[in-house]
């Protein structure tokens, strides 16, 4: 039964991250609309306020028109002395105040010289927030701004923006604790449920979920726990079946050993006499010995297959020159006028039987159904001695691909002939003895290549 803790998930992940997104982003918006709104109407009353008593400030400046040198300086020295810092633009730039003396931009200056109110701000980056309001004096072409610190004004949004800063940190921290929390708790259920469905993918057919409850999870639990329950009956069905097919198989090759051994003798001494018999009888015994050849190949390999079963096929592993011993077996079966054979002339440690085993069966299929050019190469890829044995036949339809190593299997009748289907299966078998991998690539009205790489240093 699977129990125990259930490690994190990414579901339990993105539902705490959803969780804590839709939370911070409402209370991001929240807070930042609130705090977007209210710095607006602060900095909003400040102009209007700095407007209201810059207007006062210009009628109050049309006093000392005209504004000679005395009278300029009487104005700023009592401008300055009610507290208020302003500018003087006649000409020259004057300011009240040395420490407070912002100078106007241009669209300031421009808006001022149409004889309109405008204003400014300057600072931040640790000098002083200004507020910068002119106009021009009544009766004069002087210019006069008031200047106003709001120092005071930023700092209070700063801090503003600092409290609602903490309190969305404080809400996300919040939403993330509740989301993991409530996204463990609905989806512990679901980790326990892929646990144990990995568990039953690795062979672990008693893996079972406890049923708890009356909710959908405990449906679910119960519903996996008989599905669990079919499939391990299948397979336990399956796996005897097997075991059935595999005991036949030796059985049926094992009693036709001997009676196709006296049909073999049999048909090689019809073989000898087929010159002395008649037309129609002749034809007939070349059919009949042909069939008993046939016939003794698939008991062959159908022996070589309950042996590579029962695993009672040793290996016997020694240096083997790999180029020589696939020309030499090229050579051997009279394939040398269809198959061009090249390579790395390299040793490797290898069960010489069985890797000529493999390669005869693949050079084979590539002459039956092969085409053109056929090709059988020798070549070195890192740590791995690679085969490759290429024909441009006809080729094999994707379909047919992942099941041509299947015991029995034939793909169409120009690529399966009159074949057993056994052949690229006890290749396999054979390759997996020698720690190597078998595999094909083929495109229709191409051709097709088989691959074998095996390990340079040996069989497992």
């Amino acid at each position: 039964m699977a129990t125990g803790a259930v490690p994190p998930g990414r579901l339990r992940r993105r539902l705490t991250v959803a969780f804590v997104l839709v939370a911070g982003i409402s209370a991001g918006v929240l807070a930042g609309g609130s705090y977007l709104m209210l710095r607006q109407a602060r900095l909003d009353g400040s102009v209007q306020r700095a407007a209201a008593d810059a207007r006062y400030q210009l009628v109050l400046a049309g006093q000392f028109v005209p504004l000679t040198d005395g009278r300029r300086a009487e104005l700023l020295a009592s401008f300055e002395g009610s507290g208020r810092h302003v500018l003087l633009v006649a000409g020259d730039t004057e300011a009240s105040n040395p420490a407070y003396d912002p100078r106007p931009g241009r669209e300031l200056r421009d808006a001022v010289a149409q004889g309109q109110l405008g204003y400014e701000r300057s600072g931040g980056d640790g000098r002083p927030h200004l507020l910068v309001v002119g106009g021009r004096i009544p009766g004069s072409t002087a210019e006069l701004y008031a200047v106003t610190d709001e120092d005071d004004l930023m700092g209070g949004l700063e801090q503003l923006r600092t409290a609602l800063a903490i309190s969305w940190v404080a809400v996300v921290t919040l939403a993330a604790v509740v989301g993991h929390t409530l996204a463990r708790r609905t989806l512990e259920p679901v980790g326990r449920a892929s646990t144990a469905a990995r568990a039953v993918a690795e062979g672990l057919l008693a893996t079972r979920l406890p049923v708890r409850g009356r909710d959908e999870f405990s449906d679910w639990a119960a519903a996996f726990n008989e599905m669990a329950q079919a499939l391990q009956n299948k397979i336990d069905d399956l796996s005897r079946a097997e075991a059935r097919e595999r005991r036949f198989t030796a059985d049926v090759a094992h009693e036709l050993r001997t009676p196709v051994t006296a049909l073999v003798a049999a048909a090689s001494l019809l073989a000898d006499q087929l010159d002395a018999l008649p037309g129609d009888a002749r034809r007939a015994a070349e059919l009949l010995v042909a069939d008993v050849v046939r016939l003794r190949a698939l008991v062959e390999e159908l022996m070589e297959i309950s042996r590579l079963d029962a695993g009672r096929e040793p290996l016997a592993v020694g240096l083997v020159h790999a180029l020589g011993l696939l020309r030499d077996l090229v050579d051997a079966h009279g394939w040398s006028d269809r198959v061009r054979v090249d390579g790395d002339a390299v040793t490797v440690r290898t069960d010489p039987r069985r890797l000529e085993r493999v390669l005869a069966n693949l050079v084979g299929n590539a002459v039956a159904h092969g085409e053109g050019e056929l090709r059988a190469r020798v070549t070195v890829a890192g740590p791995l001695l690679v085969y490759e044995v290429s024909d441009q036949g006809p080729g094999i339809a994707p379909e047919h691909l992942p099941h041509l190593f299947d015991r029995f299997y034939k793909a169409d009748p120009a690529r399966s002939g009159r074949g057993s289907g056994l052949g690229l299966a006890i290749a396999r078998e054979n390759a997996r003895l020698l720690g190597a991998r078998l595999t094909v690539q083929s495109i229709l009205g191409v051709g097709t290549t088989f691959r074998l790489a095996l390990p340079m240093d040996g069989a497992p």
